[in-house]
């Protein structure tokens, strides 16, 4: 699919050093086949949605174990879930060896029941999603990810001052408008991209959903994905859902949970350790990939993209997927990410709270912020006792806003 080096690379090689399987998981075509080969191209390879390989594994797991107890990758790992339970007999038979197994899987309910209850203690999961703008442009990931996930204190602000611009604003326009899909978008063909993301769409929603989930009403579900393009960005409203689909408050908390867990969606949970007593606690979240989100939308060009009526809470949308792909990056651990809203309308897009800090960043599709601009976050700062905090936008550079607030241009990202 393509040679670019992706960012989890380094994580990926730690894991293996840790555990004795390693799982990338995440939606199709996202690339997991290429960064296992690439990690490990002289191993063996199978592949359980090729008939061959699945019948010789699974026809007789003890000879294909015996034959092929370490150094190979099983890609599409779902379509048997025995497989994971014969793994952790092969595992503990040999527990003092590391780096084994590489597997892959398209995430279902199922699988990670199975990962869960089969290989505690013995697998390293890692989600891996589209690109990362730096990884489309073949250069390492910006330094930015490393700073903010050490102690965020007062000298973290002198740090971000450093950063430098990677990504021109064009640059950073046209990936919020094609997204991060490997190979539509380094064709770089507006008819090979709309072409290829239809069948993708189609393909996700026939093979991936219709085999998971077999009872589901697929139709209700598919106009479920088309409304949550609409509402990316956007905390969600479960009862106007129902009643658009005409169906129950907690179908609708199953086609979440469907579209969270086959990594096509992105939920965020409310930040509730503000002192604020008046927080929205309802889910917020995002399509993962801006350019299915745009293509769903018919958002096919940047002049539609840009003079949509919520293009900047796509816009955000688009940020936060960057910035959390950043954040998986790292092998830091203990870390979530969060949105802050309160019922007087103040509204945090981000924020970062893990064991060294909790960093809250706002997201403008601007070039420049306003003083009323900054009210939410210096509130939020202020109430919370906090040292820092963060404006991305589409300024052209690094600067201090105020004592405590830092702008960074998205080209930074």
């Amino acid at each position: 699919m393509t040679g670019l080096r992706r960012n989890l690379t380094f994580k990926a090689e730690k894991y293996l050093e840790i555990f004795p399987v390693i799982v990338f998981l995440g939606v199709r075509q996202c690339g997991k086949t290429t960064i296992s080969r690439q990690l490990r191209p002289e191993w063996d390879y199978f592949d359980l949605e090729k008939s061959s390989d699945f019948d010789f594994i699974t026809g007789n797991f003890d000879f294909f174990f015996r034959e092929y107890n370490k150094h190979i990758i099983i890609d599409e790992a779902q379509q048997s879930p025995q497989l994971f339970r014969e793994l952790r007999g092969v595992i503990d038979a040999d527990r003092r060896i590391n780096g084994r197994f590489i597997l892959t899987g398209s995430s279902s309910p199922a699988l990670i029941k199975e990962i869960t209850e089969s290989l505690t203690g013995r697998v390293g999961i890692i989600e891996i999603g589209p690109m990362k703008i730096n990884e489309l442009h073949g250069i390492p990931v910006s330094p930015l990810y490393e700073i903010i996930q050490g102690e965020i204190d007062n000298r973290t602000m002198d740090k971000l001052l450093h950063l430098d611009i990677r990504y021109s604003y064009d640059e950073v326009i046209n990936k919020f408008l094609t997204g991060g899909y490997p190979y539509p978008v380094l064709q770089k063909d507006p008819e090979v991209f709309d072409i290829w993301m239809e069948n993708y769409f189609r393909t996700y929603l026939q093979q991936d959903i219709r085999s998971k989930f077999p009872k589901l009403n697929d139709i209700n579900y598919r106009r479920f994905i088309s409304m949550l393009s609409q509402l990316s960005g956007s905390i969600i409203n479960k009862n106007d859902l129902g009643r658009t689909l005409s169906c129950s408050e907690v179908t609708v908390s199953q086609y979440l949970n469907i579209a969270d867990g086959t990594y096509v969606w992105r939920s965020l949970s409310s930040y509730e350790k503000s002192v604020s007593k008046s927080i929205v606690k309802r889910p917020k979240g995002h399509m993962r990939d801006s350019g299915l989100n745009n293509f769903l939308l018919g958002l096919d060009s940047r002049d539609k993209l840009l003079k949509h009526p919520r293009a900047g809470n796509l816009f955000e949308a688009f940020i936060i997927e960057e910035i959390l792909m950043g954040m998986e990056s790292t092998i830091q651990t203990g870390w979530q990410p969060y949105y802050f809203r309160t019922r007087n309308g103040a509204e945090i897009d981000l924020i970062l709270d893990g064991k060294n800090g909790t960093l809250p960043i706002e997201i403008k599709l601007g070039v420049s912020n306003t003083i009323k601009d900054l009210t939410s976050l210096t509130r939020f700062l202020d109430n919370n006792n906090l040292p820092l905090g963060i404006v991305v936008n589409n300024s052209s550079r690094v600067k201090k806003l105020s004592d405590r607030i830092i702008q960074i241009p998205a080209g930074c990202l």
